[in-house]
């Protein structure tokens, strides 16, 4: 089972999305709200500059598509 870290932000869309499947498919993830300091902090060292971003074991998703995701995380 790969650790999973979804980055996300107030208000946005496909970060609900994002979370909403997760939560579906018995998922478990740590949130990283970019909104705080210390989640900003944490997301700048993603190298990336929009959410969602989805950390899965040492690989990242930019954004968020279920094939990718289900892809990296099998």
């Amino acid at each position: 089972m790969k650790r999973v870290v979804l980055f996300t932000m107030n208000r946005c869309p496909h970060c609900e999305t994002a979370k909403k499947y997760l939560d579906q498919q018995g998922i478990k993830y740590r949130l990283c709200n970019t909104s705080t300091a210390a989640g900003r902090k944490e997301f700048s060292r993603t190298g990336f500059r929009s959410v969602p971003v989805l950390k899965i074991g040492e690989q990242y998703l930019n954004g968020f598509s279920i094939k990718e995701f289900n892809h990296l995380y099998s």
